[in-house]
């Protein structure tokens, strides 16, 4: 399966130090490093990547 990878809308561009990309898994979703592209990914599952998301929305601060 290849995985198409796509950076957020939100992201401030090539300079941005703080950015991941997701890309769509059979299993789930992946999140990797933009600036690492090879270095690998970690793999969640859609409620996993859920629980994430709302996580972050309710502490945006970490």
């Amino acid at each position: 399966m290849s995985v198409q990878w796509r950076k957020s809308t939100y992201s401030g561009g090539v300079s941005d130090e703080a950015c991941v990309e997701l890309g769509r898994l059979s299993s789930g979703v992946g999140v990797r490093d933009s600036k690492d592209p090879e270095g690998g990914h970690i793999g969640l599952s859609i409620a996993d990547f859920s629980m994430l998301v709302d996580e972050l929305k309710r502490h945006p601060e970490r």
